[in-house]
């Protein structure tokens, strides 16, 4: 493997970053795995592990002199490097473990190059900063969101530091969102790549700072690149502490999403 992405740039190196780690959660679905326990009920696979080092192998391969913040080995890497890779090589651990395919393998170069890998399609969704497709049986194709499906995936995963100002169930029984969307709970930020693609029309999430999460930064370059509307659960900037995160197809479905996140805001008891 050293010495074979002579030439390739930094969106080639994420999709084959993440094709390498895809590889791995895809050889190992379906078997008796190792869990490391997080705490709070989370935990680690021994696919989780395996994926994230055949990733950090291409990384260190093609970009020796970049740093890794990995979900699993946290930071690597030269402390003042310049260059950063947020890996996260298995999201949605717990439906895997359970038999489920929904997941993703997510690198991003921060402030650059990202690629979301479905290891079970065979489609990697990347982006160089500027534009995103997705590539599937050799073949590229612009990612174009649009509000169309009316689905919209909600994150009701713990923990929910937006909390009392936001919690995602409530959105779920405004009367306007059941007279307009339809929910989907796909517990794996595949969703973000869904919603660049047209196959979600938003995503929503309670959360920290996501702009340089491992979890969420690819899907968000995906997004950003492919025209999405993205903003904290306050309508704000994304990555500022504690804001969550509203990505949606287009600017009415985004206002109308935000009216309802506000209302039951100002509606509590």
């Amino acid at each position: 493997m050293i010495n074979s992405y002579e030439g390739f740039d930094d969106t080639g190196v994420a999709i084959a970053a993440a094709r390498a780690g895809a590889d791995v959660v895809r050889s190992l679905y379906g078997r008796r795995l190792a869990r490391i326990d997080k705490g709070a009920g989370d935990f680690a696979t021994t696919a989780d592990v395996e994926a994230e080092k055949a990733i950090l192998d291409v990384i260190r391969a093609a970009r020796p002199d970049d740093a890794v913040l990995g979900e699993e080995g946290g930071q690597q890497g030269a402390v003042g490097a310049v260059r950063q890779w947020l890996v996260d090589p298995l999201c949605g651990t717990l439906n895997y473990a359970a038999g489920n395919m929904l997941v993703a393998v997510n690198v991003a170069l921060r402030s650059g190059a990202a690629a979301v890998a479905d290891p079970f399609s065979g489609e990697v969704f990347f982006t160089d900063g500027d534009t995103a497709w997705v590539r599937h049986d050799g073949a590229d194709a612009r990612l174009a969101p649009t509000p169309a499906t009316g689905l919209v995936d909600v994150n009701l995963d713990p923990p929910f530091p937006g909390a009392p100002a936001f919690r995602a169930v409530e959105l779920l029984a405004h009367p306007e969102f059941v007279e307009r969307f339809r929910p989907r709970v796909v517990s794996t930020t595949l969703a973000l790549a869904w919603v660049a693609a047209g196959r979600r029309a938003a995503y929503v999430t309670d959360g920290a700072d996501l702009s340089g999460s491992v979890h969420f930064a690819a899907g968000i370059a995906l997004c950003r690149a492919a025209g999405c509307v993205i903003t904290g659960t306050d309508g704000t900037p994304v990555g500022r502490a504690d804001r969550g995160l509203v990505v949606a197809a287009d600017l009415q479905t985004h206002q109308a999403l935000m009216s309802m996140i506000l209302d039951r805001g100002r509606h509590r008891v």
